[in-house]
């Protein structure tokens, strides 16, 4: 189990050593038009899981779109600190 800042601190980690056959990797190479599409997927699958699913499984998609969203966050240069401004 991870926090939200452990999960940052493990893609920047992804991010600078660029292992070969990472997704976060592949993710950031296509850019931030292929990643705000995966968070438009993942918004989508989290709003019909909490309409339709547990809450085990809705857990698991909004966990999935915070990866996305920090994903995108990676390849605009953003830092949580830059989000946590407006929390």
């Amino acid at each position: 189990m991870k926090s939200f800042d452990e999960l940052w601190q493990q893609l920047v980690e992804t991010a600078a050593n660029r292992p070969e056959g990472s997704g976060t990797v592949a993710a950031l190479d296509a850019g931030v038009h292929t990643i705000g599409k995966k968070i438009l997927e993942e918004a989508g699958e989290v709003w019909l899981a909490a309409e339709h699913e547990s809450d085990a499984e809705l857990a698991q998609e909004i966990s999935q779109l915070i990866y996305h969203l920090q994903t995108m966050m990676l390849a605009r240069g953003l830092k949580p600190e830059d989000i946590y401004r407006y929390l």
